[in-house]
C-alpha cells in the first residue's frame, strides 16, 4: 500500500484495520468557454480512420502508476467520497462515486466505471492508429487532463464509443463541460473531428452561461 490519510503513515492506517484513501488532487478543470471555442474551430475536420487493428488493448489502459496504484483505482480515489480503500491495498473497499453523465450516485464500486471522455476507438479513427504504442499508453491512462470521469455502468454503456454526435449525456446541465473538456481532449491529442461532431459541439457550448 502506498497511500496514506488524515497525516498517519500507512503502517497505523493498517494497524487500525483500515486504509482510507488519499485526498488526491481535483479532476482537472474544463478550459473556458473561449478557450473551447478558439479550440474547436481549430480542430481539423477529416473523414474517420479506418477501425482496422483497433484492440483497446493497444491503450494498456489501468496501468501502474508512479505511487503503485493503477489509473483506475487512481480515479476512483480522487473522485470519490469517503473512500476506504482494503486495508494493505489501493483497491477501494467502499465509498460512493458520482456519474455526472446521468446525475446518479454509485456506492457498489464495482458498478463506479471509469470512462474516457474521447472513447479510445473514437481516438483510434481520428488519429491515434498513427500513434507509437506509448502515445496511446499516455492517452488511455490521462491523469493530467479531463480525460478520466466516472460514470455509472448504465451511462458508459449507453455511451460506448460514440463521440457528442451520436451521443450526449442525460445530464443536460454537464453538457457545456463535456463540451469543453471533449474538445480539450482533442485539441491537446491533436485528434481529427468530423462536420457532425463539430456542430454537436458548438451547440452543447452555447449552453454554457460564462
Amino acid at each position: 500500500m502506498h497511500r496514506a490519510a488524515f497525516g498517519l503513515p500507512v503502517t497505523a492506517l493498517l494497524l487500525i484495520g483500515v486504509s482510507a484513501a488519499p485526498a488526491l488532487a481535483e479532476p482537472p478543470a474544463p478550459p473556458s468557454t473561449a478557450t473551447a471555442r478558439s479550440e474547436l474551430a481549430a480542430l481539423t475536420v477529416a473523414v474517420p480512420h479506418s477501425m482496422n487493428g483497433y484492440a483497446r488493448d493497444k491503450f494498456d489502459i489501468w496501468s501502474t502508476q508512479p505511487d503503485g496504484c493503477t489509473t483506475r483505482q487512481d480515479v476512483l480515489a480522487r473522485d470519490g467520497k469517503d473512500v476506504q480503500d482494503k486495508p494493505g491495498h489501493c483497491q477501494p473497499a467502499s465509498g460512493s462515486w458520482y456519474s455526472v453523465y446521468d446525475d446518479t450516485t454509485v456506492t457498489d464500486v464495482a458498478q463506479a466505471t471509469i470512462d474516457h471522455m474521447v472513447p479510445l476507438a473514437e481516438a483510434w479513427r481520428s488519429g491515434a492508429d498513427g500513434w507509437t504504442a506509448d502515445e496511446r499508453k499516455a492517452f488511455g491512462n490521462d491523469l493530467k487532463d479531463p480525460q478520466l470521469l466516472i460514470a455509472s455502468e448504465s451511462s458508459n454503456s449507453s455511451k460506448s464509443d460514440s463521440g457528442p454526435a451520436d451521443w450526449k449525456p442525460t445530464n443536460r446541465s454537464f453538457w457545456c463541460t463535456y463540451a469543453k473538456d471533449y474538445t480539450h481532449i482533442k485539441s491537446i491529442w491533436k485528434l481529427t473531428t468530423t462536420d457532425k461532431e463539430k456542430s454537436a459541439l458548438s451547440s452543447m457550448l452555447d449552453t454554457c452561461t460564462g
